[in-house]
């Protein structure tokens, strides 16, 4: 990575990591060191289960059957070569639904999927028995039956095409838009599988599924209605729809991007697996679609306006060589040669969406008509969007830009609040009062993408304009850093399409595989090892060098991350191997409240104008959801659910791994790996939920901006 991976100093990240063999909380996986899981009950039947029968049997129907981990009794599910995954379909379908030669009918399977692994997981359903999942449906009078090609125990479920029951067997599947009608209906009627709506309640405890499950009926969804549901599938409309579009733009035309972080930003085309419109963005229009999506490529110049000193808003802990950078002279120099900056005035840069928006907007409007703000015009080199769309980057540039952008992304607007700016200088000034320099002692690979500078606008009122900001982020990475986040690893990708004219016969249809699958796969071949045993060392060497520096930064901080996938960067060496991490996120701290006093010390005034102190409460909840679940839990699904390997025994190998945090010679004081371990249910988001009742994450108290639900541990044992 860049030598100047912090502005104020060289932070220098190892090139390869120590083996499993070199350490000793890195051993060997295999039967000897990965315990194997303790027997699991069998759930008798479909309906509501307690923690203790949550988890799937792993033996088969009868007396000395043993079935494939995740393999639902009565199926045949055996990868075929090169780690295909092959089930009894129509003659001439590919065996992978994403795989499908029509974009669109890939793109329907990945969003059916999503909507159905979000309803089990919500609705807390058991693994069918027969290999069918059948969803009640009441409120309509029928009955959703569902071929179940997987069952994770970490919620990474496989499904093929839906039916309704009673049906003609010509039928075609139901579409994402109709599963989405049909889930919405039960959601507001109240139906048997509903859970109670927990967004606006206090986190619940997890002394037992007693004290965490609401009552079920229709009173606890009262809040939904018509709109809601009609808003939802329209977003999951507009997401399918797009997700076509980059599934045929990434078999046309495969990347031949050398960044290579930016090609890993540019490559999380099917986005969150358990979102039920991870790729809507409502306001974009297909005419902006290819300039402003990072799925293709999008690159732009960024618009500038000059900004008079009495109305500008800003704050800068940058430095080079020790000397401080206001951030005024960092955007200018950004913006490169030529932009006509009127003397004393600061140049802001904006994404060009959003200043389509907000310049009409009164308070806006008012500031241009008093000259206080001028618009500069587009200028400078194309910026190429991210994975969050609206940070921008330019290879080779020595910031990241954080722009606002209105766009209603997953479940927010993406607009940064005022609090977040400040937010982002107060962690780099923490972590420049001595903490990095502990932390990089134990833990030399990682280190969080800092956000040292903020651009923004003030009404001559005083009070922010929103929408008029920028967040000026630390770019650490060269071009030829193998860095992406965890969920652009995981994720499915499509390959390129054949090209049957220049090769001569039939060309084989598309696949759609993980980087994930080709690094651990080209791993196991160039050693000669078992994949599963690879797979399983990857995920020892990840938990080492990414999620071992997040808990020790819990522990000697008190400072929770919120390090889901997609914040969440792993840098990879030459062969593929785990390395080192970053996280990167201005929003996502949690300042534990029982740690007020030390982190005071370490800075006064912490938290004066972030508003990041929390309670230690919702810090474990949350914590546990985005690290636990999210991250590791997720990354054990991928791993599974992609037939890389045993899911149980990477639990195994998690669980080993939370004992030793917790309890062994390096143990460290958080609370995390004791909740993970002794909880029998975790509180987890409900991502449809959520977008049913409309809430948007960055606004409202911490506590009450998602939807969260109970659902079994599957570490506890």
């Amino acid at each position: 990575m860049n030598s100047t991976s912090a502005p104020d100093g060289p932070v220098h990240t190892p090139t390869r990591g120590p083996s499993v063999t070199e350490t000793s909380r890195q051993p060997e996986p295999g039967p000897a060191t990965v315990a194997a899981p303790r027997p699991q009950e069998r759930v008798p039947e479909q309906g509501r289960r307690s923690p203790q029968e949550a988890k799937t049997s792993s033996r088969g129907d009868g007396p000395g059957q043993e079935r494939v981990p995740g393999q639902v009794p009565g199926q045949d599910w055996t990868p075929a070569p090169g780690n295909r995954q092959s089930v009894d379909r129509p003659r001439g379908t590919p065996a992978e639904p994403l795989d499908h030669p029509d974009p669109h009918i890939a793109a329907q399977a990945a969003a059916v999927e999503n909507l159905l692994r979000c309803w089990v997981r919500e609705a807390d359903l058991p693994a069918p028995a027969d290999g069918t999942l059948r969803i009640p449906l009441p409120a309509s009078g029928t009955a959703l039956l569902t071929p179940v090609h997987y069952w994770s125990p970490t919620g990474w479920h496989r499904f093929g095409p839906p039916r309704l029951a009673d049906v003609p067997p010509q039928a075609p599947p139901v579409d994402a838009v109709t599963v989405t009608a049909l889930l919405t209906r039960e959601r507001s009627g109240g139906g048997p599988d509903a859970r109670a709506l927990t967004a606006v309640s206090s986190p619940a405890t997890d002394s037992g599924p007693a004290a965490v499950r609401a009552p079920v009926g229709q009173a606890a969804f009262t809040l939904l209605d018509a709109a809601a549901g009609n808003d939802l599938a329209a977003r999951v409309a507009d997401s399918v729809r797009r997700t076509a579009t980059f599934i045929d733009e990434h078999r046309k035309h495969p990347s031949d991007e050398s960044d290579l972080f930016l090609a890993a930003e540019q490559a999380l085309v099917l986005g969150h697996p358990l979102h039920p419109a991870p790729k809507s963005r409502e306001g974009l229009s297909e005419v902006e679609a290819p300039l402003y999506s990072p799925e293709l490529r999008g690159c732009f110049p960024l618009h500038w306006l000059a900004v008079a000193p009495s109305v500008l808003a800003t704050d800068s802990a940058w430095t080079e060589r020790g000397r401080p950078i206001p951030a005024a002279q960092l955007t200018a120099r950004l913006a490169e040669t030529g932009l006509p900056l009127p003397d004393g005035h600061a140049a802001l840069p904006l994404h060009p969406w959003q200043l389509r928006e907000v310049r009409h907007h009164p308070a806006t409007a008012a500031l241009l008509d008093a000259g206080l703000l001028k618009d500069l015009g587009a200028h400078g080199s194309a910026w190429h969007a991210t994975s969050s769309v609206r940070t921008v980057y330019r290879s080779g540039a020595p910031a990241m830009l954080k722009l606002s952008l209105g766009l209603r992304i997953t479940n927010s607007r993406r607009e940064n609040l005022r609090k977040e700016l400040h937010r982002g200088v107060e962690v780099h000034r923490l972590l420049r009062s001595g903490l990095v320099e502990h932390w990089q002692a134990v833990h030399p690979g990682f280190d969080i993408v800092r956000d040292p500078a903020w651009l923004a606008v003030d009404g001559p009122d005083g009070q922010p304009v929103p929408g008029l900001d920028v967040m000026i982020r630390h770019n650490p990475f060269r071009p030829t850093d193998d860095v992406s986040c965890v969920a652009g690893l995981v994720s499915p990708r499509p390959s390129p399409w054949p090209d049957s004219t220049t090769g001569g016969g039939t060309a084989d249809p598309p696949t759609t595989r993980s980087r994930l699958a080709d690094v651990v796969t080209r791993l196991a071949g160039r050693t000669g090892r078992p994949l599963g045993a690879v797979a399983a060392e990857w995920f020892l060497r990840y938990l080492e060098q990414v999620v071992r520096p997040v808990l020790w930064f819990d522990a000697e901080a008190g400072i929770a991350l919120e390090a889901h996938q997609q914040n969440t960067l792993v840098h990879l060496d030459g062969d593929g191997w785990p390395v080192g991490g970053r996280y990167r996120d201005n929003q996502g701290y949690y300042f534990r409240a029982s740690r007020r006093a030390e982190l005071d010390a370490r800075l006064p005034g912490t938290g004066e104008h972030s508003d990041t102190f929390v309670s230690d409460e919702v810090t474990d909840e949350r914590f546990a959801y985005y690290l636990g679940i999210n991250n590791v839990l997720g990354l054990i699904g991928a791993f599974g659910s992609q037939r890389l390997a045993d899911e149980r025994l990477l639990l195994a190998a998690f669980r080993r791994f939370l004992s030793e945090v917790a309890s062994g010679p390096s143990r460290l004081r958080t609370s995390l790996p004791a909740r993970l371990l002794d909880s029998p249910v975790l509180r987890c988001k409900a991502n449809l939920l959520t977008r049913l009742h409309g809430l948007d994450e960055l606004v409202g108290p911490v506590d009450t901006q998602s939807v969260y639900v109970t659902i079994a541990n599957p570490l506890h044992s």
